[in-house]
């Protein structure tokens, strides 16, 4: 009988471990796949002894011999400070990890959900980007190890899914936060907070004024799901469409944690997107998919998380 199994790439990362969560809690079973580089298994702790979930680690730019039927392939350094440290590593993981999950998905007849990112839409000059936006990526910055190597992670999974008749989903990730975030790994929100409630300055690039929208975790997830039941194989925005500048938010973090902590101001890091806002229409018509969780009720969330992290 053909195993029902999931597997999670970057599984005790904070998506990949958020993910998990809902797979366990549907009663599903779970093999999380980690190198432990970035993910922690503070994040993954609790299903350590339960009997559907299994944990191995591997580095996925190596070959994996092991039965499941859908494949989660969520693993690689996301914020800049990860993968600007060591480009070259990010790019590897990027082709190879996803070269090996497409290849263990053709062996299986397995599906496969592959994570991309809206950074492939670069510094784009079209607004909001839909998924038919070919971007405005600079292919040598200092960023581009990133936002390439997703870019070629798409093109592989669409030359399997052509050669090999493969079912394959492409998520374009958007800014997402939650519970589980890294306070130190420069993504914006859990940098934020996590200064804030230390009395530290928020420190802000540029003038503050370039925008972003931020999809909470779990809205982000049933997103995920729905799209890996559906028969749509099509690239596919994920994200909240509220656009905030860097500035806005940061006055309402401040806010929101009664910090009297000041704003610093530094240089705008090289090729640093000025907007990102995801257009989610086809979110909406193939999946019956939109955010539920506004932005103050989010954070909210989030910062309560954190505060219970700084506390203990």
């Amino acid at each position: 009988m053909k195993s029902i199994k999931n597997l999670v790439t970057g599984g005790a990362g904070f998506l990949g471990s958020h993910l998990i969560d809902s797979l366990m809690e549907s009663d599903e079973e779970v093999v999380c796949l980690d190198n432990f580089l970035n993910g922690k298994k503070n994040n993954i702790n609790k299903w350590i002894n339960h009997p559907k979930f299994k944990l191995i680690q591997h580095d996925i730019k190596n070959n994996l011999e092991i039965d499941v039927s859908k494949i989660w392939h969520l693993a690689c350094p996301a914020s800049p400070s990860y993968y600007q440290s060591n480009p070259i590593e990010t790019l590897k993981t990027s082709f190879l990890g996803t070269l090996n999950m497409l290849e263990l998905a053709k062996k299986l007849d397995a599906k496969l959900l592959f994570a991309s990112s809206s950074e492939i839409y670069g510094n784009p000059k079209v607004h909001p980007q839909p998924e038919s936006y070919w971007g405005y990526v600079n292919t040598t910055g200092i960023r581009s190890c990133y936002n390439e190597g997703k870019r070629i992670g798409e093109t592989l999974c669409n030359d399997y899914k052509r050669i090999h008749d493969l079912d394959i989903k492409i998520i374009r990730i958007f800014n997402t936060y939650g519970p589980k975030m890294n306070h130190n790994d420069e993504r914006v929100i859990g940098n934020f907070i996590y200064r804030s409630l230390n009395n530290k300055p928020i420190i802000i690039y540029g003038n503050g004024l370039q925008t972003r929208s931020f999809c909470f975790v779990d809205d982000l997830i049933k997103g995920m799901r729905l799209l890996m039941e559906s028969n749509y194989n099509k690239p596919l925005n994920l994200g909240n469409p509220y656009e905030i500048t860097i500035k806005e938010l940061a006055q309402l973090i401040k806010s929101k944690t009664n910090s009297k902590i000041d704003f610093i101001y530094k240089s705008l890091p090289d090729d640093d997107p000025m907007k990102r806002k995801p257009n989610i229409n086809a979110a909406k018509d193939e999946i019956n998919w939109e955010p539920t969780i506004d932005l103050d009720k989010g954070l909210e969330i989030t910062i309560n998380w954190f505060k219970n992290l700084v506390e203990n």
